[in-house]
């Protein structure tokens, strides 16, 4: 991670002692500042960040300074969605590894505690997280990360698509937990970049009928371009009653939430990944009648091999949905992009 020091970057590699970040100063308070080039433990890479996807949660922490316990009460450099190439290794990392280019996932496990050994290191509770406090994130020139958490990508994955493989791993995971497989029969709640990307993974594990619902028609009519198979306008029709095998929300809308789970068949799966309120009222009795199984997804687990396979294969486009490109200067407008018609993925590019 950027905050992690140790060993400075080979020597003799005509790095740069400094770099450029647009750092979060406070809440809606943005700067373009000067750093030292991030120094680097034995097993990790330095990457010259190409490309950078503005995420929803950095649109938050930049106007409200805060998700849940996380608080930005320190400078923070947002963005957690990127690719880029290795411009530097660490001691214990193979030299033969500069020049590759990478997308990055974007985390830190300790890899030692009860659920990292279990598989489920997304659930860390020491995890270091890019663009989550104290943490920062890639609105930089170049970021560290762990040699294996740096994913060689071939020469057909753009760096947009690559840095794209963050969300999309949000996607595969919530279609994982779901349980989705071919012939499944699924209902998305909001077509905005994730429910879009959700419905691409769905089709990509087979799923044969894609429902996806949302209040703007663009969205609905990209979403059905783009993955779907059925669009819904939650304005003047109910999806109550499909009797889908998973129900993915990527709404975070409490009406979505109760809606989708009385649209899932007995034994059906119920996966929220949107963030909306913290607590919302749902329909017990129907989910205890149908044994209906429900899961929050947070972040992913081991996504990052099938996520470029199935880009590189053709079977997902994120190059669709990138809709604005800012430079690195210009990372506040990046953020504020997502209120404007027709936009749906806003990337930055450090290097410009």
């Amino acid at each position: 991670m950027t905050t992690t020091t140790a060993q400075s970057p080979a020597t003799g590699s005509g790095l740069p002692p400094t770099m450029r970040a647009n750092i979060l100063k406070s809440q809606g308070d943005m700067a373009m500042e000067t750093l030292p080039l991030p120094q680097l433990d034995a097993d990790q890479v330095l990457v010259q960040v190409a490309a950078v996807g503005v995420c929803g949660s950095d649109v938050h922490y930049y106007e409200h300074g805060r998700i849940g316990p996380y608080v930005v009460d320190h400078p923070l450099i947002l963005g957690h969605e990127l690719s880029g190439r290795i411009a530097a290794v660490g001691n214990s990392v193979d030299p033969a590894r500069i020049g590759q280019r990478v997308a990055v996932e974007p985390q830190r496990p300790c890899r030692t505690c009860k659920q990292c050994k279990a598989g489920r290191y997304n659930l860390c509770p020491d995890i270091e997280f890019y663009a989550t406090p104290p943490i920062d994130g890639a609105f930089a020139e170049y970021v560290t990360i762990q040699s294996d958490f740096a994913y060689d990508i071939p020469d057909s994955v753009s760096d947009e698509a690559a840095a794209l493989i963050e969300p999309l791993s949000v996607g595969l995971w919530a279609c994982e937990r779901a349980e989705i497989k071919p012939g499944s029969r699924v209902l998305i709640t909001g077509a905005g970049p994730i429910g879009i990307i959700a419905a691409q993974a769905a089709r990509a594990f087979g799923a044969t009928e894609i429902y996806i619902s949302d209040i703007a028609e663009d969205r609905l009519a990209f979403a059905l371009e783009h993955g779907a198979t059925h669009a819904i306008n939650a304005k003047t029709d109910s999806v109550e009653g499909l009797d889908v095998d998973a129900f993915i929300d990527a709404s975070g809308a409490p009406q979505a939430v109760r809606s989708g789970i009385k649209a899932v068949a007995p034994a059906g799966r119920v996966i929220l990944v949107g963030l909306g309120a913290d607590d919302v009222e749902l329909p017990v009795s129907f989910i205890q009648n149908r044994e209906i199984w429900l899961s929050g997804v947070f972040r992913y687990t081991n996504t990052w091999p099938l996520a470029i396979q199935l880009i590189a294969d053709g079977k997902v486009d994120l190059d669709i949905l990138v809709t604005g490109r800012f430079t690195l200067s210009e990372s506040e407008e990046a953020l504020r992009a997502g209120k404007q018609p027709g936009q749906l993925k806003a990337v930055v590019y450090p290097g410009r």
